[in-house]
Formats: structure tokens, sequence, C-alpha cells
């Protein structure tokens, strides 16, 4: 059954749109550039913008964030949700566009803005501290300078929280690599599955728990090993829900970074229910087909209190407002507009 918006006021994609001067096919063309630029899976065309302005259908993930590029706006200024607290509140009338010849947004505070989404979630760790690591990383990488000693950074959280995008932005920025443990592990994971009598696509079952998942998880942390004992600053992009809540895993991992002077920081992408329901269906993955089928069941079972063990940042996506950022600063650096 679809599920109702009751915080929705299409009318204001329309208003958005008229205030600029873009006629609906304006619109389809403008909203299949950016989805080319930022990877968004769109197809946009007339008919579709009419129904998003009309009310008929509720904009997808990919087409609310390549409307909020277009009209420089988040989510709930453009009538999609409740404003967050600390957000701005939908608009109901709209400022004058800047003039063309304005001055390009600034990149470092673009950058900046995206990162100001991690938060400090205990209080042994220092936000500021993080952000100035991987602002110095951009930097460097972007004129060319020396990196200092190896970082390793864990993002974690559940399914469809938004903790890859914020993985690969963090990828972006700095140049150092990602290891998606899906990536690194499904094909081998599926076939043990099958060899051990299960399911290829079970990620729900006492088999894959006890007998899969460790091998899964020991084979990222081993390839992070060997790209820090080569001095390669690493990002670590899964769910670590089982890791995060053990203190004493969470302590060797502390020890052993420590120990090859490695700085090291650990985030927790947090998300509400809602949204992860939308974007796990959205990208409609074989592997979740269990959550969909029996999303009641598998939500009651998720602890949304959930925070990693000893020192970890928090960035909160709730209603994908950290993503929101993210797509921002990735316009500003590509030099993207209307």
């Amino acid at each position: 059954m679809a599920r109702k918006h009751p915080d929705w006021n299409p009318d204001l994609l329309r208003k958005h749109r008229e205030e600029i001067g873009l006629t609906l096919e304006d619109t389809g063309e403008k909203l299949r550039e950016i989805a080319e630029r930022h990877g968004f899976n769109i197809a946009a065309n007339f008919q579709t913008i009419w129904g998003h302005e009309k009310g008929s259908v509720y904009p997808g993930p990919h087409y609310r964030r390549a409307y909020c590029r277009l009209y420089r706006r988040n989510e709930a200024q453009l009538g999609f949700r409740r404003a967050l607290p600390g957000e701005d509140a939908p608009m109901e009338s709209v400022p004058v566009p800047a003039p063309r010849n304005a001055a390009l947004p600034d990149q470092p505070q673009a950058v900046r803005q995206a990162l100001s989404s991690i938060r400090e979630g205990t209080q042994d760790v220092d936000s500021g501290t993080l952000i100035n690591r991987v602002m110095d990383a951009w930097q460097r990488r972007t004129t060319g300078g020396a990196s200092d000693g190896p970082s390793v950074i864990l993002v974690g959280g559940f399914a469809g929280s938004g903790k890859s995008e914020f993985a690969k932005f963090l990828g972006g920025l700095t140049g150092w690599p990602i290891l998606d443990k899906d990536s690194l592990t499904r094909p081998l994971v599926d076939q043990l599955l099958i060899a051990l009598g299960g399911e290829a696509n079970d990620r729900s079952s006492e088999l894959y728990r006890e007998k899969v998942r460790p091998l899964e998880y020991r084979c990222l942390m081993e390839a992070a090993w060997d790209n820090v004992d080569c001095g390669i600053s690493t990002i670590l992009d899964a769910p670590f829900i089982s890791e995060f809540s053990q203190a004493d895993w969470m302590q060797r991992f502390q020890n052993r970074c420590r120990s090859k002077r490695v700085s090291v920081a650990t985030i927790w992408v947090e998300c509400d229910p809602d949204s992860m329901r939308e974007y796990i269906e959205f990208r409609g993955a074989a592997r979740d087909a269990w959550k969909m089928q029996a999303w009641d069941e598998y939500a009651a079972g998720l602890d949304m209190t959930l925070r990693p063990q000893g020192p970890h940042f928090v960035v909160d996506n709730r209603l994908g407002a950290a993503v929101a950022l993210v797509d921002e600063a990735r316009d500003v650096l590509s030099g993207g507009g209307l």
C-alpha cells in the first residue's frame, strides 16, 4: 500500500519553477543534466514534472535530490516534508534568483557545510578535528601536497541510512580508497551461502549470521590493514551493527590503529525508518527482498538508539538531510548550475 505524505505541499515546486522562468520541458532537461552529473537514476520529462507539481505522484528520492539541486533549496523548503530542527522551514514565497554573472559559491565553504553534518557522538571526540583532517586531505589532493600519516574511517549505519553516499563523499574529497563490504565480498558470499545449503540473497538467517557474516567482516578488515600497512588512508563502508555494539571489538580496533600510528574515526549515520525503507525499496537489491516482504518485523528489530561503543561521531541523515548537503557540495565542486 502506498505511503501517505501529509506534509507534502506540491504547489511549491510549481512556484519555484515559474519564479525562475522554466517551462515543464526546460525543467525536465535540467533535471536530466543534474542526474547525469550526480549519478541519479531518473528520466524526467514534462509529464513527470506535471505529475509532481499537481501532487498525483510523489517524487522518489533521486527526483527529490535533483529538485533540491535545481532550485537550490532543501526538501523542507520545497515542500516535500517537514523541517528538521535547525532547518529552514518550507518557503511559501520564492526569493529572486541570483543573476547569472553572480560569483560562484565558495568551494571550501560548501565542503565544510556538507561536513558539518558530522557531530560528536561522545564527549571524547572532536568533530572539528575530523572535519579539518578531511578538509586538509581534500586541499592537499587538489593542490598536489604531501599527506601525513594514514587515517581509517569506519562509516556504519542500518541498511538504507545513507552511509554509502556519505562514505563516497568523503572518498571523493580525500582521494582515499573506499572498501565497501558488499562490493568486496558479495560474489563470494552468495556462492558460499549456496554451497552451505542456503540461498544466495539470504542476509537474515542463522546460517548467514553464524557462518558467513564473520568471514565477510574479516575480509573487509584484512583488506583495510593491507592498505594501512602501506600508509594508505582508507574508508570502510559497512553496517557494522554487531561490531559497533561490542566494546571489546571497538577497543581492539582502536588499539591496533594506535599501535600503527593510524588516526581513526568511527561515524554512525543516523536515519529514520521511513526514509530507510524508501531508499531500500528504491534500490531494489535482491539481498533486501526479505526486508521489504517483512518490513514491520525487520523494523521492529532495529535498535534506533544504537550508537558505537567508545569514541564516535554521528551524521544526522534523518529525512535525507545530510545527503542533501553532500549533493550541494558536489554541485559546487563540479561548477554545476542552472
